[in-house]
């Protein structure tokens, strides 16, 4: 097989490649290697943990990662099928360097890997991914991988469960067992949900049984994906949760991404939540529970989170942090202020207590504990988080998006307005009505994205069609 360009598929932040033309065996063994000898050698690491989600290539590709990182002298430890925030729990909890084989909610023929040192902190392209893509290149054009077989054993690769002990570690962080009976839809899209779900809602890891009665859609592990994309995101693929939870007469929905870091919340009349809503929602609990115990909170959000969303922040009692759209971003300004929570519009949600990584699972039972706390529903509940009116993000294709910007800018400084360039261009309306929106560019395609908030629908509408005619007069 010819060598892949690894640049081609190792991005900013992660691994995802087409299987095998890209992300083949040898790759993956020779990405192992370059990871214990730019991340866990330098960092002192002895062992290493690995998991993988239900694609079919997953484990062949985990194993040849573990034949790669095993040559150089670690314990490699795999704990198989897991979430990504499964595998973030083993490098937490024991202290050492970690990668996940998953391509989240690609499509089938891809897979990739998320990496992270010890205490599951991210590995991206200004903290180690760069050199690993370097030296993995260098190998595999000297022909020095020699791929052990899947079949093949090495002494140093052991193989252990952490599922127990992940359910029980959320267990411990948010206390479901006081709840008043809630029935909740969870929809797993054929992705590690269905594995990870049973577990912490359920009795699956053996754990006692909690006041939920969990419908189940698509919880089979299914890597091909039959019944809809792993990706809540797009709205079409929230269809089948939204019309079961009416047609159960659940109080709330839950739905997973594919290797299920990521959750999405619809209500008992099956209408999304919006993902700043949770991130106020979770925000003011982890607030209410540092202040008990005398402590400072910090919350980070990005610039295209809800305005309500440091209001909520302020009101509570907390101190927000604004940040750029990106994982590695909030991460690292979570780490620098010692935040307690944080949360991001792609329904990414990160906490401290799991070591400033996301976690899907914890902010949904944050949610089921808030829900089962009172007895109204969670429409009336996220209602006094959702104070605006939002476009959601909207993309346009453009030639030249630098250009198209200045445009942007010149028209928004006729009227009364803020501006700043944190991420992209964001403007805010100083006086009445309040609106804001946020312009910034593709960092990977020709694309401007577009977020419009406002105190109404009309107003909401109003600048979004006029910032959108100058985006795409020119096209």
């Amino acid at each position: 097989m010819s060598v892949p360009r690894l640049s081609e598929f190792i991005k900013a932040y992660d691994v995802r490649g087409l299987v095998p033309e890209q992300l083949s065996e040898p790759v993956a063994t020779a990405i192992g290697s370059a990871f214990a000898q730019v991340v866990a050698g330098p960092e002192g690491a002895s062992s290493i943990v690995i998991g993988h989600d239900m694609r079919p290539s997953s484990p062949d590709l985990a194993r040849a990662f573990a034949v790669g990182a095993a040559a150089h002298g670690l314990d490699v430890t795999l704990i198989g099928l897991c979430s990504t925030d499964g595998l973030y729990y083993a490098s937490g909890a024991l202290d050492v360097p970690g990668a996940m084989f998953t391509a989240s909610h690609n499509p089938a023929q891809y897979n990739g890997i998320k990496l992270c040192r010890a205490g599951a902190r991210p590995v991206g392209q200004d903290s180690g991914l760069a050199e690993i893509r370097d030296l993995a290149q260098w190998l595999l054009e000297r022909g020095e991988v020699h791929h052990v077989g899947g079949g093949d054993r090495i002494d140093t690769i052991t193989e252990r469960d952490l599922l127990g002990d992940y359910a029980a570690f959320l267990r411990g962080l948010v206390d479901l067992s006081g709840s008043r009976p809630l029935k909740v839809v969870v929809d797993a899209g054929n992705g590690m949900g269905g594995h990870t779900v049973p577990a912490v809602l359920g009795t699956g890891a053996g754990l006692p049984e909690l006041p939920l009665e969990v419908v189940p859609l698509y919880f089979e592990l299914d890597g091909t994906f039959p019944n809809h994309e792993a990706n809540p995101l797009e709205p079409e693929n929230l269809r089948d949760l939204q019309k079961a939870v009416v047609e159960h007469g659940a109080d709330l929905g839950l739905a997973f991404d594919g290797d299920a870091d990521r959750c999405f919340v619809v209500d008992e009349r099956g209408e999304p939540v919006s993902p700043s809503a949770i991130t106020a929602l979770v925000a003011s609990r982890e607030i209410a529970k540092e202040r008990a115990e005398g402590r400072e909170a910090r919350i980070v959000y990005n610039v295209i989170s809800s305005a309500a969303v440091p209001q909520i922040i302020a009101e509570e009692g907390g101190q927000s942090v604004r940040t750029r759209v990106g994982h590695s971003f909030i991460k690292a300004q979570m780490a620098e202020h010692d935040a307690v929570f944080g949360g991001e519009h792609s329904a990414h949600y990160y906490f401290r207590d799991f070591w400033f990584a996301d976690t899907g699972m914890l902010a949904a039972m944050h949610v089921l504990a808030a829900l089962g706390e009172q007895d109204a529903p969670l429409s009336q509940l996220a209602a006094r988080y959702s104070r605006y009116a939002a476009s959601g993000e909207i993309n346009s294709t453009v030639a030249d998006a630098v250009g198209t910007t200045a445009t942007v800018r010149e028209w928004a400084q006729q009227h009364d307005v803020e501006v700043d360039e944190l991420d992209g261009l964001t403007v805010t309306h100083r006086v009445e009505p309040m609106w804001w929106f946020n312009l910034r560019a593709s960092n990977t395609e020709p694309l401007l994205r577009l977020n419009v908030e406002a105190i109404d629908e009309t107003t909401m509408q109003h600048v979004r069609d006029d910032v959108l005619s100058l985006v795409r007069g020119g096209q």
